[in-house]
């Protein structure tokens, strides 16, 4: 598994700042494969889809 902000493995390091960070963005990378996500923003919210994994909303 992967950080879905920074890209790099979940169990290596604090992602303590990426959490904080989350809280008011879209994720960037997809946790399951570390791909770039195409990010769509919206008023209402956002969505994120991952070529491999389909799509995330938020």
């Amino acid at each position: 598994m992967f950080c879905d902000r920074c890209g790099l493995p979940a169990a290596e390091g604090a992602h303590a700042e990426c959490a904080a960070a989350r809280e008011l963005e879209p994720p960037r990378y997809c946790p399951d494969c570390r791909r770039r996500m195409k990010v769509q923003v919206v008023p209402t919210g956002w969505t994120a889809s991952c070529v491999e994994h389909g799509t995330r909303k938020g």
